[in-house]
């Protein structure tokens, strides 16, 4: 409080107590003078506590004072924070920048053939009729790499449950092993070397980009997949680059140890040849050529039956197979997408399968692709279509010659970001008796479905994963 505060305040008291009824009446009175003297006295003893209270509360000119000298009323209640320990702080340095998701997908869906054993055929995740269904359970950890600010390295790691997993994981026919690596769907390290532009080069297993469709369901255009996407490969384990030209052009080199093998089944090693051109800002095209062996050289017998004296790997016996086919694959895809407008989005895949069990055989061809087209009505309500050709003439698809079409057409409704509800139709037509219906033996030529998607997606991942 400063002198002038003060001397303003004494002369307050004083004025107040003058002022007062008695004073008027007989201001010469000695109890009334007696009175002033012990007021002005008491006024004096409160400044000189005014400038005490103050020197004890002013901070220290050189050190602090001691805890004992400070008053109870204002003293800190709670200790101050302390720095983490170096533990701690080396933890949550190694862990910045790391985001953790979580998906949930499920749904209701009802065949009008009334399948037996309630089997949609060719789906690959919508794969039950009249079942509510957990498609999906998914757990994806991610410290991207950020070059700008000097940080070349970085990880990804999805976790898989569900339907969808046995769909895309673990089928015996590519994986010799297949249980162990079943609920990984992604594992990989990355790096960007310094060259150009930037060179990224992915070590691990990753979730194939051949096809325009991709494992979230959050991210498509439509609930269901597509038969391509249940064609087409789902993932492969090896060495995946990619170098950026410039703005437009990106440069994509794969060698991997095949379509859906975490572990190689032969010693021929896959590689993937392609492009991703961005001319404009609303339109994208994606070009891309593998070249593969996708036959066996072993057979493994995780559930018994192997020939005496069998060779093991980890405890499960297998034995070579002699001889071996050694026929390639080749697989042509490409697919483009525009943004023709703010709300609406049109894209196209095309794709062509060849496939030989040895060099020298007749080929095996699967050729086709789909058309699709989004509109986003409100910020909460979109529309989403699909029609899809797939001429399967060797049966490298479906295991019969046969030519399938589809056509899907999905209503969406977005809560909030972070949950949404699809609605959808969907029938597919071949032009032979295939899909099941509620009688053994009895097929038909199509198959019809109603479905009621449900999806939540929460964490630190941005954009599409």
């Amino acid at each position: 409080m400063s002198n002038r505060l003060r001397n303003q305040l004494l002369k307050a008291l004083l004025l107040c107590v003058l002022a007062a009824p008695g004073a008027a009446q007989d201001g010469q009175d000695r109890e009334i003078r007696d009175e002033l003297a012990e007021l002005r006295t008491l006024a004096q003893n409160l400044q000189a506590r005014i400038d005490s209270l103050e020197k004890r509360l002013a901070p220290p000119a050189k050190e602090p004072a001691p805890a004992q000298d400070v008053p109870a009323a204002v003293a800190p209640s709670a200790p101050p924070a302390t720095a983490p320990g170096p533990v701690a702080g080396a933890l949550a340095g190694a862990l910045a920048g790391t985001t953790v998701s979580i998906a949930i997908d499920g749904y209701y869906g009802y065949n009008f053939n009334a399948p037996i054993g309630r089997v949609n055929l060719l789906r690959a995740y919508d794969v039950s009729s009249n079942s509510f269904s957990l498609n999906q359970a998914g757990l994806v950890i991610e410290n991207a790499p950020d070059p700008a600010n000097g940080k070349r390295f970085g990880a990804r790691l999805d976790l898989q449950f569900g339907q969808a997993t046995e769909t895309l994981q673990g089928n015996p026919v590519n994986e010799p092993r297949p249980d162990i690596y079943r609920n990984i769907f992604q594992a990989y390290g990355t790096y960007v070397a310094p060259i150009g532009n930037g060179l990224t080069i992915d070590f691990g297993k990753w979730s194939s980009s051949i096809g325009i469709e991709g494992n979230y369901t959050k991210d498509q255009v439509n609930y269901s997949r597509s038969f391509w996407f249940n064609y087409l490969p789902f993932y492969h384990m090896g060495l995946r680059t990619s170098y950026k030209v410039n703005d437009e052009l990106a440069l994509n080199y794969w060698v991997d140890n095949g379509t859906n093998q975490t572990e190689a089944f032969n010693s021929f090693k896959d590689e993937l040849f392609g492009f991703n051109l961005q001319p404009s800002k609303t339109v994208s095209w994606t070009m891309n050529y593998y070249f593969g062996q996708e036959h066996p050289d072993v057979q493994y017998f995780p559930n018994g039956g192997a020939p005496p004296n069998a060779p093991e790997q980890q405890g499960v016996p297998f034995e070579p197979i002699r001889p071996a086919l050694k026929g390639r694959l080749h697989i042509f895809d490409s697919y483009a997408t525009w943004q023709s407008t703010a709300k609406l989005m049109l894209a196209i895949d095309a794709d062509w399968v060849i496939e030989r069990d040895n060099p020298n055989s007749s080929p095996g061809e699967t050729y086709g692709g789909a058309g699709y087209a989004r509109y986003q009505f409100t910020p909460r309500m979109a529309l989403g279509a699909r029609a899809e050709y797939l001429n399967d003439r060797n049966g490298l698809f479906s295991a019969t010659p046969q030519s399938l079409k589809e056509g899907t057409v999905t209503a969406d409704y977005k809560f909030s970001e972070g949950f949404l509800m699809r609605f959808e139709w969907r029938r597919d037509l071949s032009n032979h008796n295939y899909f099941y219906t509620d009688t053994l033996g009895l097929l038909s030529n199509h198959q019809s479905t109603a479905t009621v998607g449900l999806v939540w997606w929460f964490g630190g991942k941005q954009g599409t994963w």
